[in-house]
C-alpha cells in the first residue's frame, strides 16, 4: 500500500473542497435567490400614473411598496438590460403583482393609457352654467371663465358679443384632467363649428340668415321647445314671424337679457316691458345674440323649419298648454286657444 494512501487526503486539500462546496452552494442560493426576486410579488392590481417628472427609481419604488415588484433595484435593473429605462411615457399603467418583473417592465415599455375624464354639457345651457359643471370635473372654474370670454376663439362671436355664448357645442367630451382650459373651450368650440357646413350654411342664407342669425335663433327654440319634435314647429313660426316683421315676442330673451332665469319672470313687476338688447317683446327682430348653446335638433329645426298648417296657412303664433303645442295663423285664434286650453 502506497504511503498516500496510508495518510489519506491531505488536509489542504479537504480545506480547498470544503471552501469550493460552499462558494457553489453560495452561488447556487444567490442564483435562486436572484430569480426569486423575478418572479411575482403577489399583489393586488394597481393602476401606475406615471407623471411630468417621475424617475425609474422613484417608479420602482412605489411599485416594491405596492407589492407589484419584489425589489426596486431588480427592476431598475432588467428596464436597463432592456434598454427601457428611457422609455417611461406620460399616462396610466395596469399592472398587478401576479406579473413578473421582466413583464412589468415590458408594460411600463409599451403605450400609456391617457387618463382622461367625461364632461357633459347639456343642450340649451348658457355660458354661465358651464364653469361650475367644469369645476365639478377637477377643472379651474376661473380658467374655464376666462376662455369662454374669449371670443376670438369663434369667427362668429369675435367683435359681436361678449363671450362664447350659442358657439360651444353641448355634448359629452373626454378631456385629459390637466388640459390647458383655452384647449377644452377650443374643442367645444370646433365641435359646433362642424355643425356649419356648406350645405347647412346654403340653407341658413336661403332663409336671409347669416351662420350667427341661425344660432341665435336655434337658441331661442331650444329655450321654447319641450321637446326635439316641437323644434320644427317652434322655429316655422319665428321664421315666418321673421319674414312678416312681427315681434318675434319670445319669453326666454326677456330672461337672458335682464338675467333672470325663464321661472323667474315677473310680468306684474314689469319685466316684459323692459328694455333690452335681448327682448323680442320691446325690439323687433333677432335679439343681439345667441341665450343659450343650442344643440344639434335645434339647429337643424331652423334650416328646416315645418312653416305651414295642417290647413296650408303660415304657422305664426304657438301656445303651450297641457303638455301640448297649439299653432295659429292669426293673433285671434291664439287668443281663443289661450282662453280654451291655459
Amino acid at each position: 500500500m502506497s504511503r498516500l494512501g496510508r495518510r489519506g487526503t491531505p488536509a489542504w486539500v479537504k480545506v480547498l473542497i470544503g471552501l469550493f462546496v460552499l462558494l457553489v452552494v453560495a452561488a447556487a442560493a444567490a442564483f435562486f435567490y436572484a430569480r426569486s426576486l423575478l418572479g411575482p410579488a403577489g399583489g393586488a392590481a394597481y393602476t401606475l400614473e406615471v407623471k411630468p417628472g417621475d424617475t425609474v427609481g422613484a417608479i420602482a419604488r412605489q411599485l416594491e411598496k405596492r407589492g407589484i415588484v419584489k425589489n426596486a433595484r431588480v427592476l431598475r435593473l432588467v428596464m436597463d438590460r432592456n434598454g427601457t429605462a428611457g422609455s417611461l411615457k406620460e399616462g396610466l399603467y395596469d399592472l398587478n403583482g401576479q406579473m413578473s418583473a421582466q413583464q412589468v417592465a415590458e408594460t411600463l415599455a409599451g403605450p400609456a393609457r391617457i387618463p382622461t375624464v367625461n364632461v357633459t354639457i347639456p343642450e340649451g345651457r348658457r355660458i354661465k352654467d358651464l364653469p361650475a359643471i367644469f369645476e365639478k370635473a377637477g377643472f379651474s372654474a376661473q380658467g374655464i371663465r376666462a376662455a369662454l370670454n374669449d371670443t376670438a376663439l369663434s369667427p362668429y362671436a369675435s367683435g359681436k358679443q361678449k363671450n362664447l355664448e350659442g358657439f360651444v357645442f353641448p355634448a359629452t367630451y373626454e378631456f385629459r384632467p390637466a388640459e390647458a382650459p383655452e384647449d377644452v373651450v377650443k374643442e367645444m368650440v370646433g365641435r359646433m363649428n362642424t355643425e356649419f357646413t356648406p350645405a347647412n350654411v346654403a340653407k341658413a342664407k336661403a332663409l336671409n340668415l347669416s351662420v350667427r342669425d341661425w344660432v341665435i335663433l336655434a337658441s331661442m327654440v331650444q329655450a321654447e321647445a319641450a321637446n326635439d319634435g316641437e323644434m320644427p314647429v317652434i322655429a316655422g313660426v319665428f321664421v315666418n314671424r321673421l319674414r312678416d316683421g312681427i315681434a318675434l315676442g319670445s319669453d326666454p330673451t326677456v330672461a337672458y337679457g335682464l338675467g333672470k332665469d325663464l321661472p323667474d319672470l315677473d310680468r306684474s313687476a314689469g319685466d316684459f316691458t323692459k328694455d333690452t338688447p335681448y327682448s323680442t317683446y320691446t325690439r323687433m327682430g333677432l335679439p343681439a345674440g345667441p341665450i343659450n348653446n343650442p344643440g344639434q335638433a335645434a339647429l337643424l329645426s331652423v334650416i328646416n323649419p315645418k312653416r305651414t298648417m295642417q290647413d296650408g296657412r303660415d304657422a305664426l303664433y304657438f301656445l303651450h298648454a297641457g303638455g301640448k303645442i297649439y299653432v295659429n295663423h292669426t293673433y285671434a285664434e291664439h287668443l281663443s286657444d289661450n282662453a280654451r286650453y291655459r
